[in-house]
């Protein structure tokens, strides 16, 4: 394995900046960006699937930092559409990092109990810890663009969801959470072949719910509601980060990068020893 110096530095402004949203907006358009751009990649699919591996490597590393340090706690959101590569994700990134402090929680319609109270008690449950890094594979975001795609849904409803989702999202940051937020963008052809696909394998085809073929008959619907969410709710303390998803090599090489970019940029430290054990022999 390359030692992670090797590793190429992160996009620059072209590359980064082009896919994140850390502001409001009054309305965008997710035509703006290509889920089949690989604005991360090097050119090469070898090259990157090895970066990958390097970089989830480091993230182990860092990761051992922030469950040490204690003063930070990490929430990433992996939101997209069936087979955009949630699952992938988790795996290709994620999978070499050591399961002490790492927690995944995947979110599916809420339980009676849960419906019983508002919409985002439930969430609050599962946000990570001191030390902790927390992946949510779907999110409270669910909670928007369900019932705003195949429920009828008000648009001011929505809004008024999205304006509490940015509130508690403040209300982690400001207590120590450092949110990051990805969007993968997978266009309906890719869509189609990984779900044929999926179904076509006796290992995957388990994964599968009616549901999922009824959710892409609202593709335009889901569309336009990711396309309310994502300006309405993206801020400077929980940004969006838009994924070019058609490659999977390409999703997880962003992915990694800008993760271990971020615990970099936590300046991670473990703490100093006790002091009453400073000097200390064992015998």
């Amino acid at each position: 394995m390359a030692a992670a110096s090797a590793l190429r530095p992160l996009t620059g402004a072209s590359g980064a900046r082009a896919w994140k949203l850390d502001r409001p907006r009054p309305s965008l358009s997710l035509d703006e960006w290509d889920p089949a751009s690989q604005p991360f990649g090097s050119g090469d699919k070898a090259t990157d699937k090895r970066e990958v591996e390097e970089l989830s490597a480091e993230i182990d590393q860092l990761q051992d930092v922030l469950f040490a340090d204690r003063r930070f706690k990490l929430l990433v959101v992996l939101q997209g559409p069936d087979a955009s590569g949630k699952d992938g994700t988790i795996r290709k990134v994620f999978g070499q990092v050591s399961p002490l402090g790492v927690l995944t929680c995947s979110w599916g319609p809420p339980s009676e109990e849960e419906s019983a109270h508002d919409f985002l008690w439930r969430i609050h449950q599962r946000v990570p810890k001191a030390g902790e890094l927390m992946l949510f594979n779907r999110s409270h975001y669910e909670d928007v663009l369900v019932p705003l795609a195949e429920h009828g849904m008000k648009q001011a409803q929505a809004l008024e969801r999205c304006r509490q989702i940015v509130d508690f999202e403040r209300m982690l940051a400001e207590t120590g959470t450092v949110i990051l937020k990805f969007k993968l963008l997978i266009s309906k052809a890719e869509q189609a072949r990984r779900l044929q696909a999926r179904m076509d394998d006796p290992t995957k085809a388990w994964k599968l719910q009616a549901h999922d073929l009824e959710a892409r008959k609202h593709w335009a619907a889901y569309r336009k509601a990711y396309e309310l969410v994502l300006a309405a709710t993206a801020s400077p303390f929980a940004p969006w980060i838009l994924v070019p998803a058609d490659s999977k090599t390409h999703r997880n090489l962003m992915i990694a990068q800008l993760v271990r970019h971020q615990l970099k940029s936590m300046k991670l430290r473990y703490p100093p020893i006790d002091p009453a054990l400073a000097g200390a022999a064992i015998r």
